[in-house]
């Protein structure tokens, strides 16, 4: 059986981050849990691809393949 490693986020847990995704969308945000396939959880995310209009999104999980 193959084991998956699990990415090295817990460093920046409870901090803000800034993701870059597909799409050339960035989201920025307070990382509040991850698990083995990157998948995140922020809080207080906000999408700020358009930077003169931020768009809030509160509690958020992204995706690993999108980062």
């Amino acid at each position: 059986m193959v084991r998956q490693a699990t990415p090295e986020l817990k460093q920046f847990m409870d901090k803000k981050l800034r993701l870059e995704l597909n799409a050339n969308r960035v989201v920025i945000g307070i990382l509040r849990g991850f698990d083995a396939f990157m998948n995140v959880s922020l809080e207080d995310a906000r999408d700020i691809t358009v930077e003169d209009k931020p768009a809030k999104l509160g509690r958020t999980v992204v995706r690993g393949t999108s980062i």
